[in-house]
């Protein structure tokens, strides 16, 4: 295997098993990335989060797992990464996946070869796979993904990526050379946020009515609003697994009921507990709170540079100086995290400590910017997902704002039809969600995600100063001084325009039945569960 363009940097990260002793500290967070353990923190094994990697355990085959998520599954962001996107590698695969740093590990491509001018890469691909329906998985379904990606009409992050490729040659079918229109350094991260779907059905899998890949799990029901039913695939690639026999993805949206499916053992696994709600999980005995220490995503506030007064940037930054990220921390996300001014975990070669604290809460100043730009009070709309945690964070930066004249009217939004604004660059002055993309290449965050893309995003904020840099850091090699030097001035440009003003550095929390083994998240947050088990 070799890989000699482009580099990929290797920053381990860790997961942390949380666990509360007779009344421990509270666990009010999110649980973020770079978090600390209330009581004690252990570290889990290469590929496994927590209790999943406690030594002595033994696979046992059998049972269906029931998981509790907070919003149901939306056909039509099938190829996007979203707060849906936990069931994609459960019944898809990727062609690579990252170890917990950024090395790429083999799935569907097992080996690969990089052009020494980087034009070009040449992938082995595994023989012996079948879709679901028995038809062999072929280099044609590999050439069918990077187009469908490039289709204007998926909506799909990675598409600059994916629209780089520009030819094709299959060597048989187990061979295929991708051609590129120029070197780009994150093409593994395309590989491992590319499902590799059913090419013949696949306008069938984007109304919900068949979704076939070769993943370790059939699709066996999707009932909207009620969550996803699969069942295990028995040819699938990897011998003997899936060791469960199915899954169900419940949708339970209210918090209350979402922790007692937990606490009585309806569910075994979620992802979905609010901060407020991890005190009563670690002092469950029968659950544990792992953490995915890996940067996966950030707490941001977005402005719309279209709306008056906000398309000046000195009112951005007094935006950015009004909040308090440390008091945003410690009580909404229960100080799991890092409140940052940037959206880098420390994991990523694009984080810098100065980039970090560049905001801080200053009152004070941000009055001053806004009398210096004119304006004593603004009323301005500020859109967020109406669910338990997302609301959370409005409301304190609600009440951070009112405190330097901004007031702003708080508008609940379901995660779908909020999604769906971010993408449509539909959304009202402010508005406040989770972004992910900083966890893998920088690059791909400036190029792909729908904040920070810097052709179309979602502030419509456009600067050809920013897309010249961005365009010159994706096609850079990932390491060495002048791709530092790109990303600082990414990071820069970021800090002043003020278009994504970012809060917190947030990973993903896992709680789970003690009993449950072997879950894995990727770095798209797809959920893995070809190793996982329930204990007896």
């Amino acid at each position: 295997m070799t890989e000699s363009y482009p580099t990929t940097p290797t920053a381990p990260t860790r997961r942390t098993t949380l666990r509360a002793a007779g009344g421990g500290a509270l666990l009010l967070g999110l649980g973020l990335a770079g978090c600390r353990s209330a009581v004690s923190e252990t570290e889990a094994p290469s590929g496994q989060a927590g209790e999943a990697g406690k030594a002595g355990a033994q696979p046992r085959r059998g049972g269906t797992l029931s998981v509790a998520v907070n919003a149901d599954f939306t056909p039509s962001l099938l190829f996007a990464q979203s707060a849906q996107s936990l069931q994609q590698r459960l019944i898809y695969n990727t062609l690579t996946r990252y170890d917990d740093g950024l090395k790429p590990q083999p799935e569907l491509a097992t080996s690969w070869e990089y052009a020494k001018d980087g034009r070009s890469i040449t992938l082995a691909l595994r023989t012996g796979v079948t879709f679901h329906d028995g038809r062999p998985f072929t280099a044609d379904d590999v050439i069918f993904a990077v187009k469908n990606l490039q289709n204007p009409l998926r909506a799909a992050q990675l598409r600059a990526t994916a629209a780089a490729v520009t030819g094709f040659e299959k060597r048989g079918d187990n061979e295929l050379v991708l051609k590129l229109a120029h070197p780009v350094n994150n093409l593994f991260d395309l590989f491992e946020f590319m499902i590799i779907t059913d090419r013949h059905s696949v306008e069938d899998a984007v109304t919900g009515k068949k979704l076939i890949g070769t993943g370790p799990f059939r699709l066996t029901k999707w009932s909207p609003g009620s969550g996803v039913s699969l069942t295990r695939n028995e040819t699938y690639w990897q011998p003997g697994r899936p060791y469960l026999d199915g899954v169900e993805l419940r949708v339970v949206p209210q918090a209350d009921a979402l922790l007692s499916s937990l606490r009585t053992g309806q569910s075994q696994l979620s992802f979905s507990v609010p901060g407020k709600n991890l005190a009563v999980v670690a002092a469950t005995p029968e659950l544990a709170i792992s953490e995915y220490a890996t940067g996966g995503g950030a707490v941001y506030l977005g402005v719309n540079t279209t709306v008056a007064p906000l398309n000046d940037k000195t009112v951005r930054q007094a935006l950015a100086w009004g909040i308090d990220r440390e008091r945003i921390l410690q009580q909404v996300l229960g100080g799991y995290g890092l409140a940052s001014a940037t959206p880098w975990p420390k994991s990523s070669p694009a984080f810098t400590e100065a980039g970090r604290t560049h905001y801080t809460h200053n009152p004070g100043k941000a009055r001053e910017l806004l009398k210096s730009a004119g304006h004593t009070r603004l009323d301005l709309p500020l859109l967020h997902v109406n669910l338990p945690g997302e609301t959370a964070v409005a409301e304190a930066v609600q009440y951070d704002l009112r405190q330097i004249g901004v007031h702003v009217t708080l508008q609940p939004t379901d995660s779908a039809a909020a999604q769906k604004n971010l993408i449509s660059q539909n959304m009202p002055g402010l508005w406040t969600m989770s972004h992910g993309f900083a966890q893998v290449q920088p690059s791909t965050l400036a190029v792909s995600a729908y904040p920070f893309n810097e052709a179309k995003n979602t502030s419509k904020f456009r600067s050809a100063a920013y897309t010249k840099v961005v365009r010159e850091a994706w096609t850079t090699p990932a390491d060495g001084a002048r791709a530092n030097t790109l990303r600082q001035q990414i990071t820069d440009t970021l800090l002043d325009e003020a278009f994504i003003i970012d809060l917190a550095i947030r990973g993903a929390v896992q709680v789970s039945a003690k009993k449950l083994h072997g879950v894995t998240l990727n770095k798209f947050s797809y959920l893995n569960l070809d190793d996982a088990y329930l204990a007896g």
